[in-house]
């Protein structure tokens, strides 16, 4: 399987499945010298792992406690390789035996069949939302670089089952189960999400991202420019359907006068409908993008499938799942933000004389 390694400098490897013995990831081409938080590791790891007490999540409950096997040596980076390894240790695979020969609706369960001609029915495998437990971690190492620079990720859920925020205060983000950046609009969210579970169903949402203190000329014009690379790590994200920046959609009913960004003293811009970046290249200002994200496909309602030798049946679907996937998330977004934001500045370095 080729396509688990990320980044051109700042390089990140993933491996492992949802219910095999563990998962992790190798980073390659993190500087050397770079202070080593463990205990910053490890609460990043919290606000993604599952279990959390919301109606929103799984309640698979997984203790996520990250091992630095290498690369770390008294509290800093040396600039050789990082492996960390994430033990599972809360795997029901028997929930998933009745299902074993048949295709689950919206997941990845027959076009892995198709590629491979084999696929782990264990709650999916390597294409298991579990998988980003090993991104969270390598962005860990990804932010404690960046916050040397004074780089800051803000990530929330802007929209959830349908009641979209209002307002946005960053301080928010982590006092509510919804990680939305308005309390009260949150509230409204749980709510919505209960219901949803009451029904055995499920929902989606909207995540956005701000970047702060971002400095100007970053990116490489062309293919690998800092919104497409930004786009196929985020959409790299198996729930994540679609993405824009600043206005977005927007901008399609709009016109050039209204949607160009004018330039005032000092380089700033008076808006920000580029989302902060220009060429592929960010202009200093904040970043910002929003994602959507699909609503979880296993739901514990009967849905209409086939089997593996095309046979029509139907399928119910056991085991422990989210119900709304953006809480979750957005730690995740965060993570892949900053794996790329980190790649990027390295990139520059290595273009300067």
């Amino acid at each position: 399987m080729s396509g688990n390694i990320f980044g051109e400098i700042f390089k990140v490897a993933t491996f492992g499945e949802s219910h095999g013995a563990g998962l992790g990831c190798i980073i390659d081409g993190c500087p050397a010298g770079i202070s080593v938080d463990e205990k910053f590791l490890q609460h990043e790891m919290e606000r993604r792992k599952p279990g959390a007490k919301s109606a929103a999540v799984t309640a698979r409950k997984e203790d996520d406690l990250a091992e630095i096997l290498s690369g770390v040596f008294e509290g800093k980076t040396t600039g050789t390789p990082i492996a960390i390894l994430i033990r599972n240790s809360n795997q029901h695979s028997s929930d998933y035996e009745n299902i074993k020969n048949k295709f689950r609706p919206g997941h990845a369960d027959f076009t892995y069949y198709k590629k491979y001609g084999i696929r782990d029915y264990r709650g999916g495998g390597r294409s298991s939302g579990r998988e980003t437990c090993a991104r969270v971690a390598a962005g860990a190492f990804a932010k404690m670089f960046l916050k040397s620079l004074g780089i800051q990720i803000f990530v929330y859920t802007k929209e959830a089952a349908g009641i979209k925020s209002g307002k946005v205060d960053f301080s928010e983000i982590e006092q509510n189960a919804m990680r939305a950046a308005d309390k009260d609009a949150a509230a409204l969210m749980q709510k919505k999400v209960e219901e949803f579970k009451q029904k055995k169903n499920s929902c989606g949402g909207i995540v956005e991202c701000v970047v702060k203190g971002f400095a100007a000329g970053f990116g490489e014009p062309v293919f690998d420019k800092l919104d497409a690379v930004l786009s196929h790590a985020v959409l790299s994200i198996g729930a994540i359907k679609g993405i824009e920046f600043g206005s977005g959609f927007v901008c399609a009913d709009s016109n050039g006068l209204e949607n160009n960004d004018f330039m005032g003293s000092g380089f700033s811009f008076e808006t920000n409908n580029a989302g902060g970046i220009l060429g592929g290249i960010s202009r200093g200002d904040d970043i910002i993008f929003r994602v959507a994200v699909k609503p979880v496909p296993s739901i514990y309602l009967s849905q209409e499938t086939v089997d593996v030798n095309g046979n029509e049946c139907d399928i119910l679907i056991e085991g422990r799942h989210d119900v709304c996937l953006c809480p979750r998330i957005v730690p995740v977004v965060e993570a892949m933000t900053a794996i790329t934001l980190a790649d990027m500045v390295l990139r520059n370095r290595s273009s300067r004389v």
